[in-house]
């Protein structure tokens, strides 16, 4: 079973929200904007449109996080050579045969904006006949590159749904292309799933896609995945943050308290970092903290936030539960179809142990802030 359009998401969201109060209205419509789904109460989520979504904290654990980022865009036949790019179609930004390396003939540009040298000479003699050309359709579609950890896989999600998994090289670097668009406006978002099992905050981003044009995104830089040691930590101890990034990355770690505290370390050459903190300078209660990484002058956007608490004994973190708990559907995604099990659910009287996510004996907020947490698309 697969959800194709808004209009469907759309039509399920209402059908669930007649059960809903006013306040589970205004809950649901903040965690619906993190999912990509559109609420017809309202307020309705269009693709195309960014909205910030603040995260949501249960029970001292934070479920979700969305960070947004700026990106540096071009477009591949629009007719101005941009960075990235060789050429756009006339704009050859000064190049020539001769510049290329050859003795004569005519330079050109390609679809794809790189040179085409098939009309260059390299000198020599004698005549020939002549000759047709191939003309190649420009591709309609999105291409993109950044940073991400090395090795492990990137995910690229459309409207909230995974178009693309590629990988990331050993340096961090990924580059992959999504090809076949239908013109129009697109959400994008970028992932990646770090070396603890712990999947990084989302990168996400608008484009236009225009029709015979591939739409160019590079400068992501994916944030750093984050966890700690201890869930609580007994004042005067040590906690260790830790977590996965691009290799040779500065990570600025960030304590939230009464005044601020920042430490630096260096992720090594597996994209890993390691931070250890006295917490002998903190009050006893609850403490938050976020990662951002910097790399030749590139700085990502927060990690997701981490909490603990500093009291009188030591708690060791538990282990991150499997995303494939909120796959209600056993399809190795956590989407619209697993939303949708969840919201026939909600307060009915003995669900599926499957679908009660906390195990309180009931589906409500906390449930779905739980599949938010391990949302796929």
């Amino acid at each position: 079973m697969a959800t194709s359009s808004y209009h469907n998401k759309n039509i399920i969201a209402t059908v669930f929200l007649i059960l809903l109060t006013p306040l589970e209205v205004s809950r649901l419509r903040r965690l619906s904007m993190l999912l990509g789904i559109g609420l017809l109460t309202g307020l309705t989520l269009l693709p195309g449109s960014v909205y910030p979504v603040r995260n949501f904290i249960i029970s001292n654990e934070v479920y979700a996080s969305t960070q947004e980022a700026s990106t540096r865009s071009s477009v591949c036949g629009d007719g101005v050579k941009e960075s990235g790019e060789q050429c756009d179609g006339s704009d050859l930004a000064g190049a020539s045969c001769t510049s290329q390396g050859y003795t004569g003939g005519t330079l050109s540009c390609s679809a794809s904006c790189t040179f085409n040298t098939s009309a260059c000479t390299s000198g020599g003699g004698g005549g020939g006949g002549g000759g047709g050309g191939v003309t190649i359709a420009p591709e309609t579609g999105i291409t993109i590159s950044g940073y991400a950890y090395p090795g492990l896989e990137v995910t690229l999600l459309k409207d909230a749904q995974v178009a693309l998994v590629t990988t990331a090289g050993m340096d961090g670097r990924f580059n992959a292309s999504l090809i076949g668009l239908s013109a129009g406006s697109y959400i994008f978002s970028v992932y990646s799933e770090g070396r603890f099992g712990t999947r990084s905050a989302l990168f996400s981003f608008p484009v236009i896609v225009t029709s015979g044009a591939t739409a160019r995104v590079s400068g992501i830089f994916i944030p750093p995945t984050l966890r700690v040691d201890k869930s609580q930590v007994k004042k005067g101890d040590d906690i260790t943050f830790f977590g996965t990034t691009t290799p040779g990355s500065l990570v600025n770690i960030t304590v939230n308290s009464f005044n601020n505290i920042i430490l630096q370390t260096n992720a090594n050459d597996d994209g890993v970092y390691l931070q250890a903190y006295n917490t002998s300078e903190l009050d006893k209660e609850e403490h938050t903290v976020q990662t951002r990484a910097v790399l030749n002058g590139q700085l990502t956007s927060n990690s997701k936030v981490v909490t603990f608490v500093v009291g009188d004994s030591n708690i060791t973190q538990p282990t991150p539960h499997d995303f494939t708990k909120a796959d209600l559907n056993d399809d190795g995604r956590v989407n619209i179809v697993d939303f949708s099990i969840a919201a026939y659910w909600y307060k009915r009287l003995s669900p599926p142990a499957s679908v009660d996510l906390n195990t309180d004996g009931k589906v409500d907020i906390v449930d779905f802030s739980i599949m938010a947490y391990n949302w796929t698309g």
